[in-house]
Protein backbone atom coordinates (compact mmCIF):
# COMPACT_ATOMS: atom_id res chain seq x y z
CA UNK A 1 0.00 0.00 0.00
CA UNK A 2 1.10 3.30 -1.13
CA UNK A 3 2.28 5.40 2.32
CA UNK A 4 -0.08 8.01 3.13
CA UNK A 5 0.02 11.75 2.81
CA UNK A 6 2.04 13.79 5.48
CA UNK A 7 -0.90 17.09 5.84
CA UNK A 8 -0.09 19.32 7.77
CA UNK A 9 -2.27 22.71 9.06
CA UNK A 10 -1.20 25.96 9.71
CA UNK A 11 -3.91 28.33 11.59
CA UNK A 12 -6.15 26.14 13.98
CA UNK A 13 -8.57 28.56 14.61
CA UNK A 14 -12.63 28.31 13.32
CA UNK A 15 -12.42 27.35 9.71
CA UNK A 16 -9.96 24.26 10.08
CA UNK A 17 -11.90 23.46 12.98
CA UNK A 18 -14.92 23.56 11.39
CA UNK A 19 -13.62 22.63 7.91
CA UNK A 20 -10.78 21.52 6.64
CA UNK A 21 -9.58 19.21 9.68
CA UNK A 22 -13.12 17.33 9.80
CA UNK A 23 -12.99 16.48 6.23
CA UNK A 24 -9.38 15.48 6.16
CA UNK A 25 -10.13 13.32 9.21
CA UNK A 26 -12.53 11.42 6.96
CA UNK A 27 -9.74 10.86 4.18
CA UNK A 28 -7.68 7.30 4.54
CA UNK A 29 -4.76 8.19 2.69
CA UNK A 30 -3.41 10.96 4.91
CA UNK A 31 -2.30 11.79 7.85
CA UNK A 32 -2.01 14.70 9.90
CA UNK A 33 1.52 15.09 11.56
CA UNK A 34 1.40 18.97 12.28
CA UNK A 35 -0.48 21.74 13.41
CA UNK A 36 0.46 25.14 13.66
CA UNK A 37 -1.13 28.41 15.46
CA UNK A 38 0.71 31.36 17.05
CA UNK A 39 -1.50 30.15 20.15
CA UNK A 40 -0.10 27.37 21.12
CA UNK A 41 -2.99 25.91 23.02
CA UNK A 42 -5.08 25.60 19.41
CA UNK A 43 -2.42 24.06 17.74
CA UNK A 44 -2.21 21.22 20.81
CA UNK A 45 -6.35 20.79 20.92
CA UNK A 46 -5.97 19.86 17.24
CA UNK A 47 -2.96 17.35 17.66
CA UNK A 48 -4.89 15.76 19.74
CA UNK A 49 -8.13 15.51 18.03
CA UNK A 50 -7.02 15.11 14.86
CA UNK A 51 -3.04 14.01 14.53
CA UNK A 52 -1.26 10.72 14.29
CA UNK A 53 0.53 9.77 17.39
CA UNK A 54 3.64 11.13 16.40
CA UNK A 55 2.20 14.66 15.62
CA UNK A 56 3.79 17.93 16.35
CA UNK A 57 3.21 21.27 17.05
CA UNK A 58 4.26 24.87 16.57
CA UNK A 59 3.91 28.34 17.06
CA UNK A 60 6.29 29.30 14.19
CA UNK A 61 4.96 28.17 10.53
CA UNK A 62 8.54 28.32 9.26
CA UNK A 63 9.76 26.08 11.49
CA UNK A 64 6.92 23.47 10.38
CA UNK A 65 8.46 23.92 6.62
CA UNK A 66 11.22 22.30 7.56
CA UNK A 67 9.87 18.59 8.07
CA UNK A 68 11.02 17.36 4.60
CA UNK A 69 8.20 14.75 5.12
CA UNK A 70 5.68 16.89 4.84
CA UNK A 71 3.48 16.82 1.36
CA UNK A 72 0.42 18.98 1.93
CA UNK A 73 -0.46 21.91 4.09
CA UNK A 74 -3.44 23.48 4.42
CA UNK A 75 -3.31 27.19 4.89
CA UNK A 76 -6.11 28.27 7.47
CA UNK A 77 -4.65 31.68 8.90
CA UNK A 78 -6.50 35.35 8.64
CA UNK A 79 -6.58 36.79 4.93
CA UNK A 80 -3.16 38.91 5.20
CA UNK A 81 -1.14 36.32 5.44
CA UNK A 82 -2.14 33.87 3.14
CA UNK A 83 -0.17 35.03 0.44
CA UNK A 84 3.36 35.11 2.30
CA UNK A 85 2.44 31.95 4.16
CA UNK A 86 1.40 30.05 0.87
CA UNK A 87 4.61 31.45 -0.94
CA UNK A 88 7.22 30.10 1.89
CA UNK A 89 5.14 26.82 1.67
CA UNK A 90 5.32 26.54 -2.09
CA UNK A 91 9.16 27.43 -2.30
CA UNK A 92 9.71 24.83 0.76
CA UNK A 93 8.65 21.95 -1.96
CA UNK A 94 4.96 20.92 -1.26
CA UNK A 95 1.42 21.50 -2.45
CA UNK A 96 -1.02 23.65 -0.36
CA UNK A 97 -4.97 24.23 0.01
CA UNK A 98 -5.27 27.94 0.87
CA UNK A 99 -8.27 29.11 2.28
CA UNK A 100 -10.52 31.52 0.22
CA UNK A 101 -9.97 34.35 -0.55
CA UNK A 102 -6.61 33.71 -2.14
CA UNK A 103 -5.43 37.03 -0.98
CA UNK A 104 -6.18 40.45 0.06
CA UNK A 105 -5.25 41.76 -3.22
CA UNK A 106 -4.50 41.23 -6.39
CA UNK A 107 -0.31 41.79 -6.50
CA UNK A 108 -0.28 38.95 -3.83
CA UNK A 109 -2.25 36.71 -5.36
CA UNK A 110 -0.29 36.95 -8.55
CA UNK A 111 2.73 36.30 -6.55
CA UNK A 112 1.38 32.95 -5.45
CA UNK A 113 0.34 31.82 -8.88
CA UNK A 114 3.77 32.73 -9.87
CA UNK A 115 5.22 30.64 -6.65
CA UNK A 116 3.00 27.56 -7.44
CA UNK A 117 4.20 27.53 -11.32
CA UNK A 118 7.67 28.11 -10.23
CA UNK A 119 7.88 25.06 -7.95
CA UNK A 120 5.26 22.66 -9.67
CA UNK A 121 3.39 22.70 -6.62
CA UNK A 122 0.07 22.51 -6.49
CA UNK A 123 -1.89 25.43 -5.20
CA UNK A 124 -5.87 25.21 -4.34
CA UNK A 125 -8.26 27.52 -3.10
CA UNK A 126 -10.81 26.99 -0.71
CA UNK A 127 -14.17 27.61 -2.74
CA UNK A 128 -16.17 24.16 -1.10
CA UNK A 129 -19.53 25.55 -2.79
CA UNK A 130 -18.53 24.28 -6.02
CA UNK A 131 -18.94 21.19 -4.79
CA UNK A 132 -22.82 21.28 -3.42
CA UNK A 133 -24.99 18.97 -5.16
CA UNK A 134 -27.27 22.28 -6.89
CA UNK A 135 -23.99 23.73 -7.48
CA UNK A 136 -22.30 20.67 -9.49
CA UNK A 137 -25.79 19.88 -11.06
CA UNK A 138 -25.85 23.44 -12.30
CA UNK A 139 -22.39 23.32 -13.92
CA UNK A 140 -23.15 20.29 -16.08
CA UNK A 141 -26.36 22.13 -17.34
CA UNK A 142 -24.41 25.16 -18.18
CA UNK A 143 -21.55 22.79 -19.64
CA UNK A 144 -24.45 21.03 -21.96
CA UNK A 145 -26.03 24.46 -23.35
CA UNK A 146 -29.02 24.15 -21.52
CA UNK A 147 -28.99 27.83 -21.01
CA UNK A 148 -27.21 29.09 -24.04
CA UNK A 149 -25.67 31.73 -24.12
CA UNK A 150 -25.52 33.41 -20.76
CA UNK A 151 -25.23 36.72 -20.45
CA UNK A 152 -27.00 38.08 -17.38
CA UNK A 153 -26.07 37.28 -13.98
CA UNK A 154 -26.05 37.83 -10.09
CA UNK A 155 -24.19 36.75 -7.56
CA UNK A 156 -25.36 36.66 -4.21
CA UNK A 157 -24.59 37.23 -0.35
CA UNK A 158 -27.14 39.02 1.52
CA UNK A 159 -27.71 38.40 5.09
CA UNK A 160 -30.38 40.67 6.88
CA UNK A 161 -28.02 40.73 10.42
CA UNK A 162 -25.09 37.98 10.71
CA UNK A 163 -22.12 39.82 11.25
CA UNK A 164 -19.69 37.72 12.80
CA UNK A 165 -18.68 39.13 15.80
CA UNK A 166 -15.66 36.73 16.62
CA UNK A 167 -11.68 36.30 15.87
CA UNK A 168 -10.54 38.49 13.28
CA UNK A 169 -13.63 39.23 10.58
CA UNK A 170 -14.27 43.09 11.70
CA UNK A 171 -10.31 43.84 11.34
CA UNK A 172 -9.68 45.48 8.01
CA UNK A 173 -6.16 44.78 8.69
CA UNK A 174 -6.13 41.22 9.40
CA UNK A 175 -8.46 41.02 6.61
CA UNK A 176 -8.58 42.88 3.97
CA UNK A 177 -12.35 43.77 4.26
CA UNK A 178 -15.78 42.84 5.20
CA UNK A 179 -18.49 40.54 3.74
CA UNK A 180 -17.55 41.18 0.19
CA UNK A 181 -14.27 39.36 0.54
CA UNK A 182 -15.55 36.63 3.08
CA UNK A 183 -19.04 35.76 1.58
CA UNK A 184 -19.22 37.47 -1.88
CA UNK A 185 -15.99 35.56 -2.57
CA UNK A 186 -17.97 32.51 -2.96
CA UNK A 187 -20.96 34.15 -4.95
CA UNK A 188 -18.63 35.71 -7.28
CA UNK A 189 -16.67 32.36 -7.85
CA UNK A 190 -19.66 30.49 -8.50
CA UNK A 191 -20.70 32.59 -10.72
CA UNK A 192 -17.59 33.21 -12.79
CA UNK A 193 -17.71 29.01 -12.59
CA UNK A 194 -20.86 28.89 -13.99
CA UNK A 195 -20.27 31.11 -16.61
CA UNK A 196 -16.65 29.75 -17.55
CA UNK A 197 -15.66 33.39 -17.89
CA UNK A 198 -13.01 34.77 -16.08
CA UNK A 199 -12.07 37.95 -18.85
CA UNK A 200 -13.37 41.06 -16.85
CA UNK A 201 -13.78 44.23 -18.95
CA UNK A 202 -14.53 46.82 -16.11
CA UNK A 203 -16.63 46.90 -12.51
CA UNK A 204 -18.00 49.55 -10.56
CA UNK A 205 -18.62 49.45 -7.37
CA UNK A 206 -20.20 50.80 -4.21
CA UNK A 207 -19.32 49.97 -0.63
CA UNK A 208 -21.15 50.99 2.59
CA UNK A 209 -20.28 51.83 6.49
CA UNK A 210 -23.92 52.47 7.25
CA UNK A 211 -24.77 50.06 10.02
CA UNK A 212 -21.40 49.03 11.69
CA UNK A 213 -21.90 52.13 14.09
CA UNK A 214 -25.09 51.08 15.25
CA UNK A 215 -24.81 50.46 18.89
CA UNK A 216 -26.57 47.22 20.61
CA UNK A 217 -27.50 45.68 17.10
CA UNK A 218 -29.77 42.59 16.52
CA UNK A 219 -27.39 40.59 15.42
CA UNK A 220 -27.47 36.63 15.08
CA UNK A 221 -23.92 36.23 16.64
CA UNK A 222 -25.02 39.41 19.27
CA UNK A 223 -24.42 42.94 19.30
CA UNK A 224 -20.84 43.69 17.81
CA UNK A 225 -17.80 46.43 18.95
CA UNK A 226 -18.55 49.39 16.77
CA UNK A 227 -15.30 50.38 17.34
CA UNK A 228 -13.70 47.68 16.05
CA UNK A 229 -15.96 47.42 13.22
CA UNK A 230 -13.73 48.71 10.75
CA UNK A 231 -14.49 46.83 7.35
CA UNK A 232 -17.66 47.57 5.30
CA UNK A 233 -20.88 46.33 5.73
CA UNK A 234 -22.50 46.12 2.44
CA UNK A 235 -20.82 46.01 -1.25
CA UNK A 236 -22.01 45.69 -4.30
CA UNK A 237 -20.33 45.37 -7.85
CA UNK A 238 -21.65 45.49 -11.46
CA UNK A 239 -19.07 43.42 -13.57
CA UNK A 240 -18.92 43.73 -17.28
CA UNK A 241 -16.78 41.28 -18.75
CA UNK A 242 -15.24 41.67 -22.39
CA UNK A 243 -17.76 38.90 -24.06
CA UNK A 244 -20.51 41.77 -22.73
CA UNK A 245 -22.38 39.53 -20.00
CA UNK A 246 -22.90 41.32 -16.79
CA UNK A 247 -22.70 40.28 -13.23
CA UNK A 248 -24.39 41.95 -10.60
CA UNK A 249 -22.96 41.21 -7.12
CA UNK A 250 -24.10 41.90 -4.33
CA UNK A 251 -22.55 40.87 -0.30
CA UNK A 252 -23.83 42.18 3.14
CA UNK A 253 -23.61 41.00 6.48
CA UNK A 254 -26.25 43.51 7.39
CA UNK A 255 -28.66 44.84 5.51
CA UNK A 256 -32.25 45.57 5.28
CA UNK A 257 -33.66 43.25 3.50
CA UNK A 258 -35.74 39.79 3.55
CA UNK A 259 -34.34 38.58 0.37
CA UNK A 260 -31.21 36.93 2.15
CA UNK A 261 -28.83 33.92 0.81
CA UNK A 262 -25.41 33.67 0.37
CA UNK A 263 -23.14 31.57 -2.28
CA UNK A 264 -25.80 31.55 -4.57
CA UNK A 265 -26.11 32.68 -8.22
CA UNK A 266 -28.85 33.62 -10.70
CA UNK A 267 -28.25 33.25 -14.39
CA UNK A 268 -30.28 34.23 -17.31
CA UNK A 269 -29.44 32.81 -21.16
CA UNK A 270 -30.60 32.94 -24.39
CA UNK A 271 -31.99 29.37 -24.00
CA UNK A 272 -33.17 29.24 -20.62
CA UNK A 273 -32.57 30.52 -16.74
CA UNK A 274 -31.31 29.58 -13.39
CA UNK A 275 -31.44 30.56 -10.01
CA UNK A 276 -30.78 29.28 -5.96
CA UNK A 277 -33.85 31.29 -4.08
CA UNK A 278 -35.80 28.40 -3.79
CA UNK A 279 -34.17 26.17 -4.50
CA UNK A 280 -32.50 25.13 -7.44
CA UNK A 281 -34.94 26.54 -9.86
CA UNK A 282 -34.52 25.56 -13.76
CA UNK A 283 -36.85 27.92 -16.18
CA UNK A 284 -37.46 28.47 -20.04
CA UNK A 285 -39.85 28.54 -22.99
CA UNK A 286 -41.18 24.86 -25.10
CA UNK A 287 -43.91 24.92 -27.64
CA UNK A 288 -44.39 28.57 -26.83
CA UNK A 289 -45.08 28.24 -23.07
CA UNK A 290 -42.93 29.17 -20.33
CA UNK A 291 -41.97 26.52 -17.79
CA UNK A 292 -40.55 26.25 -14.36
CA UNK A 293 -38.63 23.06 -12.43
CA UNK A 294 -37.68 22.66 -9.74
CA UNK A 295 -34.76 20.01 -9.14
CA UNK A 296 -35.12 17.72 -6.52
CA UNK A 297 -32.00 16.80 -4.46
CA UNK A 298 -33.74 14.69 -1.86
CA UNK A 299 -31.79 10.89 -1.68
CA UNK A 300 -34.17 9.21 -0.23
CA UNK A 301 -36.72 7.98 -3.01
CA UNK A 302 -35.67 4.23 -2.46
CA UNK A 303 -37.47 2.39 0.85
CA UNK A 304 -34.61 0.43 0.88
CA UNK A 305 -31.58 2.99 0.24
CA UNK A 306 -32.02 6.15 1.99
CA UNK A 307 -29.00 7.50 0.25
CA UNK A 308 -25.91 10.04 1.46
CA UNK A 309 -25.15 12.83 1.19
CA UNK A 310 -21.59 14.63 1.39
CA UNK A 311 -20.61 17.60 2.91
CA UNK A 312 -19.20 19.89 0.16
CA UNK A 313 -16.18 20.04 2.28
CA UNK A 314 -15.79 17.03 2.79
CA UNK A 315 -15.89 16.29 -1.59
CA UNK A 316 -13.63 19.28 -1.63
CA UNK A 317 -11.06 17.74 0.32
CA UNK A 318 -11.23 14.06 -1.47
CA UNK A 319 -11.18 15.65 -4.74
CA UNK A 320 -7.84 17.94 -3.69
CA UNK A 321 -6.05 14.51 -1.79
CA UNK A 322 -6.91 12.60 -5.14
CA UNK A 323 -5.27 15.44 -7.37
CA UNK A 324 -2.15 14.55 -5.04
CA UNK A 325 -2.63 11.20 -5.22
CA UNK A 326 -3.19 10.76 -9.36
CA UNK A 327 -1.18 13.87 -10.72
CA UNK A 328 -4.34 16.04 -11.99
CA UNK A 329 -5.13 19.49 -11.90
CA UNK A 330 -7.40 20.79 -9.13
CA UNK A 331 -10.92 21.59 -9.63
CA UNK A 332 -10.13 25.57 -8.25
CA UNK A 333 -7.78 26.84 -10.15
CA UNK A 334 -5.56 29.63 -8.66
CA UNK A 335 -5.70 31.32 -12.03
CA UNK A 336 -9.21 31.53 -11.54
CA UNK A 337 -9.15 32.66 -7.44
CA UNK A 338 -7.02 35.40 -9.35
CA UNK A 339 -9.47 36.38 -10.94
CA UNK A 340 -11.90 36.41 -8.07
CA UNK A 341 -9.79 38.58 -6.09
CA UNK A 342 -8.92 41.10 -9.35
CA UNK A 343 -12.67 41.95 -9.24
CA UNK A 344 -13.11 42.16 -5.51
CA UNK A 345 -9.70 44.39 -5.49
CA UNK A 346 -12.09 46.55 -8.39
CA UNK A 347 -15.12 46.89 -6.37
CA UNK A 348 -13.02 48.25 -3.44
CA UNK A 349 -10.94 50.51 -5.79
CA UNK A 350 -13.92 51.94 -7.41
CA UNK A 351 -15.77 53.02 -3.90
CA UNK A 352 -12.73 54.78 -3.58
CA UNK A 353 -12.32 56.68 -6.65
CA UNK A 354 -15.98 56.49 -7.98
CA UNK A 355 -14.77 55.69 -11.20
CA UNK A 356 -15.09 52.30 -13.08
CA UNK A 357 -12.23 50.16 -12.76
CA UNK A 358 -10.93 48.67 -16.49
CA UNK A 359 -8.66 45.99 -16.92
CA UNK A 360 -6.20 45.72 -19.63
CA UNK A 361 -5.37 42.16 -20.32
Amino acid sequence: MKKKLKVAIIGCGGIANGKHMPSLAKIAEIEMVAFCDIELEKAEVAAKKYGNEDAKVYTDYKELLKDKDIDVVHVCTPNRSHSFITIDVLEAGKHVMCEKPMAINSAEARTMLEAAKRTGKKLTIGYQNRFRGDSKYLKTSCENGDLGDIYFAKAHAIRRRAVPTWGVFLNEFEQGGGPLIDIGTHALDLTLWMLDNYKPKYVVGSVYHKLSKRENAANAWGPWDPSKFTVEDSAFGFITMENGATIVLESSWALNSLEVGEAQTTLCGTEGGADMRDGLRINGEKLSRLYETKVDFSSSGVAFNEGTSEEPSDVEARLWIDCILYDKEPIVKPEQALVVTEILEAIYESSKTGEPIYFNK
